[in-house]
């Protein structure tokens, strides 16, 4: 098809996209147009210098910008959807580090990633940052994966040298620094879609020496870095015994220049982030990724987003695969209006839930921004698109497009389909 070969063409649609955490652009029936796989901007009539542009007739069908997973774990995606009946820390122990030791073998590996990715290109997420394993074989292969499925991805080898089974723990932070650097070396400047991410896994993993070689590395490679913060309680109390010399959780990624400042940071949960954490976080430009569907099924939590974006902090949304239990970014977007709600209502009524904007912002703009000018059909912006066709959801009522987005995040599963997807310009559904 010709508009699978260029990056300049217009789209005709029911288009939908935030212009703030709290408000929707919502037009019928109306032209977006890309060049060079930037977006334009939204037009009510196509002006007359884009004429000429291929012009993709998606009349009756939802246009939205591409959602953004900015946690996700890659090798846990081999038992989503089991193992949901217990908390964090007996989780990891008992499911997740048992599976991720699986990766050593590349055969495993080349199996288990290519269902990962088959699957993450077929869903709503146009960009995501991944946690994989911390063996830097199979790292490299699910990187050459991703590479070819056209999304835009960060990718991360796993940092953990204490604190973890024998089976699944660096013999040293010097030996994991120097398997990180012949990682960053190997990967460097390859690919066009996705780019090494630094990753200790979380405080308890990694010792100081780790953290501060990873904090070099971060000066000297200029990566961004992801890991987890303030997600359970039991967590929080095992760092403070791990780290006396720190005030709060966030201190122990500070101290090491791994919170942000220098580089980009995202932060998974932040389920239970103290004034002093949240103050350094913003002071930093940390990312938090918000992973409610997680943070119910291994009974961490709920997080304060509603706060976190009335002060001003960067939230995005995560699956956190496979402590959520699917890729759907629509999943999570529902998800995250739930559990305000419960919030709300069980923990802290001077908060409000979210509403389904504050929710869509959270997956568009609010985790695109980790990527550049993503998340958005304002001109400038880098052009992610999903056209989405709702018919088969079937209702007798006429609803406007706020309505149908709403309702293609809570129902999409029941008759709601992706029919084009775009990254940066570039067709890849």
């Amino acid at each position: 098809m010709e508009e699978r070969n260029t990056r300049s063409f217009v789209i005709k649609g029911d288009v939908c996209y935030n212009v703030s955490p709290t408000q929707f652009d919502t037009r019928k029936d109306a032209y977006v147009v890309c060049v060079d796989g930037v977006s334009q901007g939204v037009f009510s009539e196509l002006p007359e210098k884009y004429t000429g542009l291929p012009l993709i007739d998606c009349t009756g069908k939802l246009v939205t910008p591409g959602l953004n997973d900015i946690h996700v774990h890659a090798p846990q995606y081999t038992f989503r959807g089991i193992a949901m009946d217990l908390e964090l820390l007996d989780w990891l122990n008992t499911y997740t580090f048992p599976e991720e030791k699986k990766y050593k073998d590349v055969e495993y590996a080349s199996a288990a990633y290519d269902i990962f990715t088959d699957d993450l290109k077929h869903s709503p997420t146009t960009r995501a940052v991944i946690f994989a394993t911390l063996h830097v074989p199979a790292t490299k292969l699910l990187m050459d994966k991703l590479e070819a499925t056209g999304l835009k991805t960060y990718v991360g080898k796993v940092n953990m040298d204490r604190n973890s089974p024998e089976f699944l723990c660096e013999d040293s932070a010097e030996a994991s620094l120097v398997a990180t650097r012949e990682w960053i070396e190997e990967t460097k400047g390859i690919y066009n879609n996705t780019q090494p991410v630094l990753t200790p896994r979380f405080t308890p993993t990694c010792s100081d020496e780790l953290m501060k070689g990873l904090g070099d590395l971060v000066q000297e490679y200029g990566l961004p870095v992801q890991s987890h913060l303030s997600e359970n309680l039991s967590e929080i109390d095992w760092v403070k015994g791990l780290c006396p010399w720190s005030t709060c959780y966030g201190q122990t990624y500070e101290h090491f220049g791994l919170l942000g400042g220098s580089t980009k940071t995202v932060m998974a949960h932040c389920v239970y982030s103290t004034d002093e954490e949240i103050a350094l976080m913003k002071q930093a430009g940390t990312y938090i990724a918000h992973c409610p569907q997680s943070n119910m099924f291994l009974s961490s939590g709920i997080a304060p987003i509603k706060r976190y974006l009335d002060e001003g902090l960067n939230v995005g949304l995560g699956t956190d695969v496979a402590g959520g239990a699917n890729l759907s970014m629509f999943r999570a977007v529902s998800d995250a209006v739930g559990v305000s709600k419960l919030r709300w209502r069980c923990v802290d009524q001077s908060f409000a839930p979210l509403t389904i904007q504050e929710a869509f912002y959270l997956a568009t703009l609010g985790g695109g921004s980790f990527f550049g000018k993503v998340g958005s059909f304002a001109e400038g912006y880098e052009f992610d698109a999903l056209v989405l066709d709702d018919s088969g959801i079937r209702s007798v009522r006429e609803l406007d497009i706020a309505q149908r987005i709403e309702r293609f995040a809570y129902l999409s599963s029941e008759g709601g389909t992706i029919t084009q997807k775009y990254v940066a310009g570039v067709r890849v559904l």
